[in-house]
């Protein structure tokens, strides 16, 4: 049995115990862990993982895979806890919401012996913790791979196939790239959901407004609800990039305002269309397709997907017989040498 680890069952590293326990993937053992026991043995019982360990240092000893799901600002601790004791050739991924710093992390901290794939999946909900997890979280999402410059070819082709097998779209961008992106479609919505709760929340005449706000309100404020140590974490490793569509939106609203304090109905009723048009249109198409990876560089199945796990066992043994078979060789070629010299 071949050890895929996950550290952090919350939502995330619980949904995706789920989804590779229903693909069925053939001599895989996942193991779990999880800081807080009560939600190691949760995870446990929902059938999240195979089994729980209470110490992350042999949760992860003797791993073929280590998916690292914990909050962003613990990634650098399990790190440096996990060095160690990686086996040679492990891969380690994670799914942080922010990959810059990540990145910086595993070529400082993870040994030269292993090779590290980053990942952010783009799913998730507001409600957080292994309860909530789900199996098709990740169904037709984007999940964003960002290997390390020396993750070698096969740990690539790992990361990859996890993400096809559960269900999920192979999306390869560069860290920095990735954080400017993410910092306007998934961190800013979520600054602004917090503000526009507090805001309102704080107003004076909060028990007349919360009587009268409906799915409009609750729908923009929806983010608001997220794990505060992620929205927390989100913000401390993507500063720069929060802070840039920040100011974005600032500019925005200040246009928006504007519009409406001039009285320039027009252009406020233009405004108001083109954002309807060019919404209802993304929402109808979708975004633009990218170019597929190629089909040979994905597995396309479980038995694969698991042949890769275990691939790098297979060739050392295939390789320690090949030795086996050539010394022999030599020693027979020698010892019917040496005899024919006697006789």
């Amino acid at each position: 049995m071949e050890r895929v680890t996950i550290i952090g069952l919350g939502l995330i590293g619980g949904s995706l115990g789920l989804a590779l326990k229903a693909a069925k993937l053939t001599d895989i053992e996942i193991v779990g862990y999880d800081k807080d026991t009560p939600t190691a043995v949760d995870a446990r019982r929902l059938g999240v993982v195979d089994k729980s360990e209470r110490i992350l240092q042999k949760a992860v000893r003797d791993a073929r895979l280590v998916i690292i799901a914990t909050p962003i600002m613990a990634v650098r601790g399990v790190m440096e806890e996990i060095a160690g004791e990686l086996r040679e050739n492990c891969v380690v991924t994670d799914t942080a919401s922010t990959k810059a710093i990540v990145m910086e992390w595993a070529s400082q901290l993870l040994p030269a012996t292993v090779s590290f794939v980053g990942g952010h999946p783009m799913a998730g909900k507001e409600t957080p913790g292994v309860q909530n997890a789900e199996a098709k979280l990740f169904a037709d999402k984007p999940y964003c791979i960002i290997p390390a410059a020396d993750a070698s070819e096969g740990a690539v082709r790992v990361v990859t196939g996890i993400v096809q097998l559960i269900g999920a779209r192979p999306f390869f961008i560069g860290a920095d790239e990735h954080d400017g992106y993410v910092a306007a479609v998934s961190h800013l919505p979520l600054v602004l959901s917090a503000a526009l709760f507090t805001l309102v929340r704080n107003s004076p005449a909060w028990p007349e407004l919360s009587a009268l706000a409906s799915s409009g309100f609750l729908g923009a404020t929806r983010l608001a609800s997220t794990d505060a140590e992620l929205s927390h974490d989100i913000c401390l490793t993507n500063r720069e990039g929060v802070l840039h569509w920040l100011d974005r939106i600032a500019e925005e609203l200040g246009r928006y305002r504007e519009l409406l304090q001039q009285g320039q109905e027009e252009e406020l009723f233009k405004t108001f269309a083109r954002a309807q048009l060019d919404r209802d249109t993304y929402i109808a198409a979708g975004p633009p397709v990218r170019e597929p990876v190629a089909a040979e560089e994905l597995p396309t199945s479980g038995e694969q997907l698991a042949a890769l796990l275990v691939g790098q066992r297979l060739v050392r043994r295939v390789k320690d017989i090949g030795k086996l078979l050539e010394e022999r060789q030599e020693r027979g070629g020698r010892q019917g040498r040496e005899g024919r010299g006697r006789r």
